[in-house]
C-alpha cells in the first residue's frame, strides 16, 4: 500500500512539473519582452515572435483548419482582433514599467473577470471574493505609486488596461457561439495568424520593419524571442492541451495561477527591480488577493464543449476556457 502511495504521489509530481514550468516561463516572459523590444521596436517583434510561431502551429493545426465552417472562421478572426489589442497593450506597457510591476498587474484579470462574469449573469458575487477584489486593488495602487508618492506610470496604466481587455476576451471567448465547439488548435491559430496579421499592418506605420529588428537583433536577443516565441507560446500551448487531460483542470488552474510570482521573482533577482517598503507590501497584497480571488470566484455558468477537447483552464481566471496562452 506504501509503496503504491508513493508511486501515485510521484506520478502527481511528474504530472505537476511541466504545467508548472509554463507558470514560470510565462513569469519570465515580460522580462524576455523588456530584453528584445524597445517603445519603438514592439510591433515588430510581436511580428516576429508570432511569426516564427504560426507554421509551426499551422502543422499540427493543418487536419483541423481544413474543416472550419465560414462562420468558424470568423468568429475566429474576431477575437483574433481582441487578442491583438491584448498583445499590444501589454507588450507596450512591459516596455514602459518594471517586469514586476507587469507581471503583478496584470494578475488582476483573476479578479476581472469573476466580476464581469457576474456582472453579465447579473448575481452578486461572494462576499469573500469582494473582499479579495478589493485588496487586490489596494495592492496594485500601493504598488504602482510606491506608497501613493507617484502616480502610476504610463506601463502600470498600459498593463492594466491589458488586464481589463483579457477579462473582456475571456468572457467573449466563453460566449462566443460559432467556436464553441471548435477544435481548439485550430481556433488558436487562426486567432493568431489574425493577431500577426493586425501587428504587420500597424508595424508599416510605426517603428523599423520586422526584417529590419531582425537583423539588428544579437544572439542574445535572438535566445531571448525564441524564448518568447517557443517556450511561452508554443510550449505553453500544448502543455495546457496535455494538462486538461493528466490532471484535473482545477489543479492546473492552481499551478498557472503562480504566474505572478515568478513575474516577481524574475522582476527583483533578474532584473534588478527595486521596491520600496509599502511597494512590496502591495505586491504581497496583490499576490495574496488574486490566489484568494481565484479560491473563492463564483463558478462559471458552463459554456464549453461537452466532449472533453478544446478547453483549457485559463491562468487568469481559474476557469475553462478556449484561450490560447497569453504570454
Amino acid at each position: 500500500m506504501r509503496a503504491s502511495l508513493s508511486s501515485s504521489s510521484y506520478s502527481s509530481v511528474l504530472r505537476d512539473l511541466p504545467v508548472l514550468l509554463v507558470a514560470v516561463v510565462w513569469g519570465s516572459s515580460f522580462l524576455a519582452v523588456q530584453r528584445v523590444a524597445e517603445p519603438g521596436t514592439v510591433v515588430a517583434m510581436l511580428v516576429l515572435r508570432f511569426g516564427l510561431v504560426l507554421p509551426l502551429l499551422g502543422l499540427a493545426a493543418w487536419r483541423a483548419l481544413r474543416k472550419l465552417t465560414r462562420t468558424e472562421w470568423l468568429g475566429g478572426a474576431a477575437l483574433g482582433l481582441v487578442l491583438s489589442g491584448i498583445f499590444l497593450l501589454e507588450t507596450y506597457g512591459a516596455v514602459h514599467t518594471s517586469a514586476t510591476n507587469a507581471g503583478l498587474i496584470i494578475s488582476l484579470a483573476m479578479v476581472l473577470t469573476p466580476l464581469g462574469e457576474s456582472a453579465l449573469g447579473r448575481t452578486a458575487p461572494p462576499r469573500a471574493f469582494l473582499a479579495a477584489a478589493g485588496l487586490a486593488v489596494l495592492g496594485v495602487a500601493l504598488l504602482t505609486g510606491d506608497g501613493g508618492l507617484r502616480p502610476p506610470t504610463l506601463g502600470d496604466l498600459l498593463v492594466l488596461g491589458a488586464a481589463l481587455v483579457r477579462s473582456a476576451y475571456v468572457l467573449a471567448m466563453a460566449r462566443t457561439r460559432a467556436v464553441r465547439n471548435t477544435d481548439m488548435l485550430a481556433v488558436t491559430w487562426v486567432q493568431l495568424a489574425v493577431a500577426t496579421a493586425v501587428f504587420a499592418v500597424v508595424a508599416l506605420a510605426v517603428g523599423p520593419a520586422p526584417w529590419t529588428v531582425a537583423l539588428w537583433y544579437g544572439a542574445g536577443q535572438w535566445a531571448w524571442l525564441l524564448h518568447l516565441s517557443l517556450f511561452c507560446t508554443l510550449f505553453a500551448f500544448f502543455v495546457q492541451m496535455w494538462a486538461v487531460r493528466a490532471t484535473s483542470p482545477s489543479r492546473v488552474s492552481l499551478l498557472l495561477g503562480t504566474e505572478p510570482l515568478w513575474a516577481a521573482i524574475f522582476g527583483i533577482t533578474v532584473a534588478g527591480n527595486r521596491m520600496g517598503p509599502l511597494a512590496l507590501l502591495g505586491g504581497a497584497l496583490v499576490l495574496v488577493a488574486t490566489e484568494w480571488g481565484r479560491r473563492t470566484a463564483p463558478a462559471p455558468r458552463p459554456t464549453g464543449s461537452e466532449d472533453g477537447t478544446g478547453t483549457v483552464a485559463d491562468a487568469g481566471t481559474g476557469e475553462q476556457t478556449r484561450e490560447p496562452a497569453p504570454a
